[in-house]
């Protein structure tokens, strides 16, 4: 019998974070990802306010589980600015920590943006400072970096950048082996990078990022399967390759359904945990819809 997929979605915390698992399950998922606290502030909520045993006798209740986080959208640890750098390893730690609380399976961030400075100029810096992070924080707390959709600057839009992290850091305390480090694939971000799902690109490729290649086998070629702990699961406003970060919700964008469906039931993916973060049919954010079409496109491959 194939092993029932896990798929959930972004939900609230709203009322406690029991209740966000209460969200997921309500339109279909059996994992989830939340915010740690409000995501529009530097300030995270203290972890003695969570009632982890609620928590964790939800998900036992309602079979939700794993649980991820993901980081403030504000931290970028290549800030030029040295307040912006020191919120955001402090914010960027008490993430993790709060990861290690709630017995999580990983805090998902974006690492920010070099600012036009080059990746080249920015990639040491940034690889002391989570260094520095992963050796103050809990052992069992995991760190996932996402890739970025090929805005001007952002970091990780170009997979290899994560392989060269992903080493560098192993050499330094053997993260990656110890299970305190590993990445997140958003399809939305690899399309807008300009990775094709699908075994073939698109035939017209108008903006300006171009054909990367296929996702998978720049994936293969990098050696990054292992390390891929989770997958973000979100359609595109915006064409192939266009710098673009904007999700549309599951057979509503512009990315192939055929070739969604191509990409997500590789047997390298199988295992891996698949997360939606659409703006749902009414505007609210993930909802069954949106799962319901994820598990079809899922469906030759997998029980529920």
């Amino acid at each position: 019998m194939t092993k029932k997929r896990l798929i959930g979605a972004h939900v609230s915390s709203a009322g406690g974070h029991d209740k966000a698992i209460e969200r997921a399950a309500d339109i279909g998922c059996n994992c989830v990802q939340v915010f740690s606290g409000s995501p529009r502030v530097w300030q995270r909520p203290s972890l003695a306010g969570i009632d982890t045993e609620k928590l964790y006798a939800k998900q036992k209740e309602l079979s939700v589980k794993p649980i991820f986080t993901h980081a403030l959208y504000l931290i970028n640890l290549t800030a030029e600015k040295p307040e912006i750098i020191t919120k955001s390893v402090e914010t960027l730690t008490k993430e993790l920590e709060f990861d290690a609380h709630v017995n999580g399976a990983g805090v998902v961030v974006h690492l920010g943006s070099h600012l036009g400075n080059g990746w080249e100029t920015v990639r040491q810096d940034l690889v002391d400072r989570l260094d520095m992070i992963l050796n103050t924080t809990p052992k069992n707390s995991r760190l996932l970096i996402e890739n970025s959709a090929g805005q001007q600057g952002k970091l990780c839009s170009d997979l290899s950048e994560i392989r060269w992290l992903l080493d560098e850091l192993e050499k330094l305390g053997q993260f990656v082996s110890k299970g305190r480090l590993g990445w997140c694939l958003d399809t939305c971000h690899a399309w807008a990078a300009g990775y094709h799902l699908g075994p073939h690109p698109p035939q017209e490729t108008t903006s300006k990022n171009g054909n990367q290649g296929s996702a998978f086998e720049v994936i293969s070629e990098h050696g990054l399967w292992s390390t891929l702990k989770v997958i973000h699961v979100n359609d595109s406003r915006d064409p192939f390759a266009s710098g673009r970060d904007r999700h549309a919700n599951i057979g509503d964008g512009t990315i192939p359904q055929q070739d969604l469906q191509h990409f997500l039931n590789q047997p390298e993916l199988l295992n891996i945990p698949l997360i939606t973060e659409v703006p749902g049919i009414d505007g609210n954010g993930p909802d069954q819809v949106n799962i319901e079409r994820i598990k079809r496109l899922v469906k030759s491959k997998s029980n529920f």
